[in-house]
C-alpha cells in the first residue's frame, strides 16, 4: 500500500530556518490545523500516513522530504547542507526501516537535502543548492544507478531547493520557475503561473496536490483534467516550505 510518512510540527515551529524569503510571524496553532488538513487530503487520495516520531526540539522536523529520499525499495537517509538539521534523521531512518526499506545513507562531505531530489520515471533530477553539494551528487548517482536510475545535475539558484523551483505533473511534464534553475538540464520546463504553482504532489495518476497560495495553477490544471486537491500550508510558506515538503511518498 502507498505510504506517506509525516511529521508534526512542534511549539519551536516559529524558530526554523529561513534563507531566500523574509521571516514573519508563525502561527503554530495554525500550522497545526494545516497540517492535520494536510494529513487528511493524502488519507482521502489513498495514501496510509505514517508519523515519524516527534521531534520538539528541532523546528524544521515537519519538513520531513528533507531527511530521506525513497527509490523503489531503497531509502537514502539525507545529511542536510543545514548542520542543525541532521538530526531530524534517525527519526525517519526508524520508519523507514519500520516499512522494510532497505537503508543507505549520503556520507561526508557529501550534503543532501530530499527537497533537492525530483524523480521523474527513471530519470532523478538531484538539485546542486546551498543544501545539497556536488559530493552528494556523486554519491546519490552511484547508488541510484545501481536500481536503474539516471541522475541528471540541475544548479539551483535563488531558492532554498530544486523542488521549490520545479516538480513533475502525472505525465512527467516538468512544471515550475525557470528562473530558478538551469533550464539546459532539463527536456522542458512548463512555467507555474505563481511560485508556488511549481509545487506539486502526485497523488494518482490524474490527481494532484497544491497549495492554496496557487490558485491560477489549480484553475489551470483542473481545465486539463487533473483533479486537483487544495490545502492551504501558509504557515509552512512563512518557513520556505511547500507542499512536496512535508511528507516522504512510498508508492508502494
Amino acid at each position: 500500500m502507498k505510504t506517506a510518512l509525516v511529521r508534526l510540527p512542534g511549539p519551536r515551529l516559529a524558530d526554523g530556518l529561513v534563507t531566500h524569503i523574509d521571516r514573519r510571524p508563525v502561527d503554530a496553532g495554525l500550522a497545526a490545523r494545516q497540517h492535520e488538513a494536510y494529513v487528511a487530503a493524502l488519507e482521502a487520495a489513498g495514501w496510509r500516513v505514517r508519523a515519524v516520531a516527534p521531534a520538539d526540539d528541532l523546528p524544521d522536523a515537519p519538513f520531513v522530504e528533507d531527511t530521506a529520499v525513497v527509490c523503489g525499495e531503497l531509502a537514502i537517509l539525507g545529511r542536510s547542507g543545514a548542520a542543525e538539521r541532521r538530526a531530524e534523521v534517525p527519526g525517519t531512518e526508524k520508519a523507514v526501516r519500520d516499512l522494510g526499506l532497505e537503508v543507505v545513507r549520503i556520507d561526508s562531505p557529501g550534503t543532501l537535502d530530499g527537497g533537492d531530489v525530483l524523480q521523474v520515471g527513471d530519470t532523478v533530477y538531484v538539485g546542486r543548492s546551498g543544501r545539497t553539494n556536488e559530493d552528494a551528487v556523486c554519491q546519490l548517482a552511484r547508488v541510484l544507478g545501481g536500481v536503474g536510475r539516471w541522475v541528471v545535475p540541475v544548479e539551483v539558484s535563488g531558492c532554498l531547493h530544486l523542488k521549490t523551483a520545479m516538480t513533475a505533473l502525472p505525465d512527467g511534464t516538468l512544471i515550475g520557475m525557470p528562473d530558478w534553475v538551469d533550464t539546459s538540464a532539463l527536456p522542458g520546463l512548463r512555467v507555474a503561473p505563481e511560485p508556488s504553482g511549481a509545487h506539486v504532489v502526485i497523488l494518482g495518476d490524474d490527481h494532484v496536490l497544491l497549495a492554496a497560495s496557487a490558485p491560477r495553477t489549480a484553475e489551470r490544471l483542473r481545465a486539463e483534467g487533473l483533479r486537483v486537491t487544495v490545502v492551504d500550508i501558509s504557515e509552512f510558506e512563512a518557513l520556505e516550505g511547500c507542499v512536496t515538503c512535508l511528507s516522504v511518498l512510498v508508492p508502494g
